[in-house]
């Protein structure tokens, strides 16, 4: 088969939660654990750091990378979901993955497919550990897809494992109470292996210190040991300073991500950094300030908060779940412009009616839906703004819609395209 068809092949044969929705996720580590022990369990050859969370685990993620490959490891990288081509998924020093690798792999397991019939997401986790175990990282930065007990990277035992933060996100299969979600989420944390907190909330701290006490795992709270005190903002950077506690010393860093939001994983990862040197880990501070400034270069993160045209301003955003949209609306308070322009989209499981509530009433909406099976229909999303107040006019899809608004906007008002990562992905960046 030629790529194309591999990745056809893929998309076609093997259930795809992003496609499908709940009734693509197994809730247990059955299949996952067959592959990789047909592949000689691949996952028990290289060191990680595992990542879960509600929001932030992305940027975490890339973060981390950008430091470890910026101090001189090879370091592997698996994300989900892709933007725009499959191979996003997994890199090593933001390197994706060859067309030739995934070909072969896809061959090479066929007969797998047939017999255990995997999920999508279950055979690409097998795809990177062996990728990663075969080019013999020196560590990969795994962050969770869904939840975390029963997510198909689960099957690993890392260096760290560093839970983001809680919100509500897929309550139909991760349970409808934070702490049920923590529970889930706290899932990663293994016997002996330390754990970074993001963020510490009332209702699902004690979840993550009854687990970490269960599982003898030192448990650290990055805002117990950073605090950002300043920061700056600007259209493609954040300028932050930063106090370590135990150092009382404050220290600024430049990010080459824009989000007023990163002010929350920059203490997330600056505790992960510190735990790793205390592991024996070479990571300097020039090693973290060149990181920092070079996030998108070095790993090639897109989607957050990303500014991709001047005069209007144009946005894509990622933020697609409650938390999201709520830091999101906050970054948007800071920023000035003449007219707001909104690009909306989502899927059908992420309870609409409480994110368009949430939804600024004075801007423009152009109401649109991923190609997806899982999109919420962009009549039926309209349908329910109307109901909270918004009013806009519906598009076939998201490039449609963009054009439009270019069509209707100055140069100094700012256009935002947000709901879906799946909607964001179909934007056709080239023509910026």
């Amino acid at each position: 088969m030629t790529y194309q068809q591999t990745i056809a092949y893929l998309f076609k044969m093997l259930p795809m939660f992003s496609r499908m929705g709940s009734v693509a996720f197994k809730k247990d580590l059955t299949n996952t654990l067959a592959l990789c022990e047909a592949l000689d369990n691949p996952q028990t050859k290289f060191k990680s750091i595992h990542i879960g969370g509600t929001n932030g685990k992305g940027s975490v993620s890339h973060m981390l990378a950008a430091m470890l490959q910026t101090a001189g490891y090879k370091t592997g990288l698996y994300t989900s979901p892709h933007l725009y081509d499959f191979r996003e998924r997994i890199k090593i020093n933001g390197e994706m993955v060859s067309e030739d690798f995934v070909i072969r792999f896809v061959e090479r397991v066929q007969p797998l497919i047939v017999q255990i019939q995997p999920s999508f997401f279950e055979l690409t986790v097998a795809m990177a550990f062996d990728y990663f175990a075969g080019q013999g990282v020196d560590i990969a930065i795994i962050e969770v897809g869904l939840g975390g007990r029963l997510d198909s990277t689960n099957i690993i035992t890392p260096e760290l494992s560093i839970i983001t933060n809680i919100s509500k996100d897929h309550t139909n299969m991760l349970g409808h109470t934070m702490q049920a979600i923590a529970a889930e989420k706290a899932g990663i944390i293994k016997e002996g292996v330390p754990v970074v907190i993001g963020e510490r909330n009332d209702e699902t701290a004690p979840v993550f210190i009854e687990k970490a006490s269960t599982e003898r795992s030192p448990i650290f709270f990055a805002e117990d040991f950073y605090e950002v005190t300043e920061w700056q903002l600007a259209a493609n950077y954040l300028r932050v300073k930063v106090v370590d506690k135990a150092l009382k010393k404050s220290i600024p860093y430049q990010l080459d991500l824009g989000g007023i939001y990163q002010t929350r994983n920059i203490k997330t990862v600056l505790q992960a950094i510190h735990i790793l040197q205390q592991k024996g880990w070479n990571i300097n501070n020039n090693h973290i300030q060149a990181a920092f400034s070079s996030v998108k270069k070095l790993t090639g993160l897109q989607g957050r908060w990303e500014v991709v045209h001047q005069e209007p301003t144009i946005v894509l955003e990622v933020a697609h779940n409650e938390e999201g949209i709520r830091q999101m609306l906050q970054h948007l308070q800071h920023l000035s412009y003449n007219r707001l322009h909104i690009l909306f989209g989502m899927v059908k499981d992420k309870e609409p009616e409480l994110i368009l509530s949430l939804l600024p009433k004075d801007a423009i909406y152009y109401f649109t839906q991923a190609q997806i099976p899982r999109a919420l229909a962009a009549t039926e999303l309209l349908q329910k703004a109307q109901e909270r107040g918004l009013s806009g006019v519906t598009y076939t899809d998201v490039n449609a819609a963009l054009q439009k608004a270019l069509s209707k906007a100055a140069t100094d008002d700012l256009i935002l395209v947000c709901g879906s990562i799946f909607l964001v992905a179909e934007v056709k960046r080239a023509e910026f």
